[in-house]
């Protein structure tokens, strides 16, 4: 579905929102928020239910048996709680039906213990109308219908339409532009997974999550690698892709890759929530995503995760009494302490692809050196992809790079030399849509060609810094106050235009003004004589 058809239904649901009598932006988000939930759990069980008999496999359906109303012994058919059933119901006995049932049973879908059920206690169903509910079940199907011709026009199967929804929402309240938070964009996150490579075994994080994007493509990404090759699809962006994981045969991987392999932390208890949903209604029967600020003092998961994905906001400033101990950064900038964040984290071995503005690479500050020189010497820093400025139009222009690095020393280790020996740079000069707030899509496919570039990049014959990509030595960067700049080490080739002698030049034009005056004294002439 195009942008501009997303943001034309977006609007008129938040109009409706509005006029109906939820004013408050976060409200209207999180209500629209259960109600895309709703919609795509009927869908994902329908899609599970056909994946299932393709295989020949059993499928129970979260929709089979009965559900007991809580507090009291009334059990009522599962089936009827369906988007597809309760759809069809009068104005009245629908809100009726979702406010007494649908939400209740949506509160308990998961065990007693789990991050879902503990943070969706104090969730309410608070929309008033019946009107309202109405329109907003037929816009949310509106939407799908236009997925599902999408999809069967070539379009991407995996798309995120719940984090495409919410970041439009975000727009629209300018939370975005003041908080520096704005959702990666899918083909982006993928780029990513294909760098860093999550792999089954893998315990997995994002300590800014949002949406939960990184952790879900992730998981698509293992999902990917156990795929027989000919179930996979290619999507829009030149990836290849399938949930389907038929080589994936024990049941214990399975619950160890569903309930206790990706891990999400945010502050704001309406992004946990669309998280939770977000991750299980594709397939990730516990999600450990909890409400929690990774900067501060109340967060201490130290060396725990094999792989940090992230894209965490940028522009922001914590309060410095706020700021974890363990940090051996002296900042209170949001993009330098959530790397380091990340380095802390991360296992001494783990990986991390996370996302920065470009003044982290070049700023000239004590902490942003000291970031960078952590990044060179207690880290193998291996790759840095620069991206140019149009990749999160139409909400934000900033020039970002991707920062691709494994951890080798904690901060206490003392190295005998720095864990980097060169870094590879990449100049992405496309992602494949246009660089301007409509975000067109282009003909060309660029970033798999990154991911080959990635792969093959030690079989380099030459290393051209005139190329699109290259290394730099530590030693260089070392040199340069630990610059990461692509600028810095990039070299321009300009090509000498040869101009005529100024002489040669003067002869046209006056030759040139010489059959100019010849012509006008001819159409003159022809004027004349009619």
């Amino acid at each position: 579905m195009s942008i501009i058809k997303l943001r034309s239904y977006i609007d008129k649901l938040w109009n409706k929102f509005w006029s109906g009598g939820i004013s408050n932006p976060l409200t209207a988000i999180e209500q629209i928020s259960y109600l895309l939930f709703m919609r795509r759990l009927d869908e994902e069980e329908v899609k599970r239910k056909r994946d299932a008999d393709y295989l020949n496999e059993k499928y129970k359906s979260i929709f089979d048996g009965t559900f007991t109303l809580p507090n009291t012994d009334i059990k009522i058919k599962k089936e009827t709680l369906r988007w597809s059933h309760f759809k069809q119901m009068q104005p009245d006995e629908m809100l009726a039906h979702m406010q007494t049932k649908v939400f209740l049973f949506i509160k308990q879908l998961n065990k007693e213990d789990s991050p879902f059920t503990k943070h969706m206690q104090d969730a309410v169903f608070l929309i008033p109308k019946p009107s309202l509910l109405v329109e907003a079940v037929n816009i949310i199907d509106l939407i799908y219908a236009e997925m599902e011709k999408d999809f069967e026009e070539g379009g991407d199967p995996f798309t995120d339409t719940q984090g495409d929804m919410y970041e439009y929402l975000l727009s629209e309240i300018a939370t975005a532009g003041k908080n520096g938070q704005f959702r990666t964009p899918r083909h982006i996150i993928k780029l990513i997974c294909e760098l860093v490579i999550p792999k089954l075994g893998d315990v997995i994080c994002d300590p800014a999550c949002g949406t939960a994007g990184f952790l879900l493509e992730s998981y698509q990404y293992i999902l990917t690698q156990h795929t027989t090759k000919k179930y996979l699809k290619e999507s829009p962006d030149g990836f290849w892709r399938s949930t389907l994981a038929d080589k994936l045969t024990d049941s214990r991987i399975w619950k160890q890759l569903r309930e206790k392999t990706f891990y999400g932390y945010d502050f704001e208890a309406t992004m946990v929530r669309l998280s939770l949903m977000n991750l299980l209604l594709h397939g990730i029967t516990c999600p450990q995503i909890d409400r929690v600020d990774t900067l501060s003092k109340k967060y201490n998961e130290d060396n725990k995760y094999d792989v940090m994905l992230a894209n965490p906001p940028f522009k922001g400033n914590i309060d410095k009494g706020d700021i974890n101990e363990g940090f051996s950064l002296a900042t209170t900038k949001t993009e330098l302490l959530f790397v380091n964040r990340i380095y802390t984290s991360l296992k001494v071995g783990g990986r991390s692809g996370v996302i920065v503005p470009d003044g982290v690479l070049f700023g000239s500050s004590k902490a942003h050196t000291n970031l960078r020189k952590m990044l060179i010497e207690k880290c193998e820093l291996q790759g840095i992809v620069s991206m140019p400025s149009g990749v999160f139009k139409p909400y934000a222009g900033v020039s970002t790079a991707i920062l691709i690095f494994t951890k080798v020393y904690n901060i206490t280790d003392k190295e005998h030399k720095p864990a980097t020996d060169k870094v590879w740079f990449y100049d992405m000069t496309s992602d494949g849509y246009s660089l301007d707030d409509k975000r067109t899509k282009l003909d060309e496919k660029p970033l798999p060609d990154i991911v080959t570039a990635w792969k093959e990049r030690n079989k380099q014959a030459e290393n051209d810094r005139t190329a699109q990509s290259f290394f730099v030595s530590a030693k260089e960067i070392i040199a340069n106050k630990y610059d990461l700049s692509i600028n810095r080490y990039k070299e321009i080739v300009y090509e000498e235009v040869k101009y005529d002698k100024p002489e040669v030049i003067l002869g046209d034009i006056l030759a040139l003004e010489k059959e100019i005056i010849k012509g006008i004294e001819l159409l003159k002439k022809e004027v004349e004589n009619v």
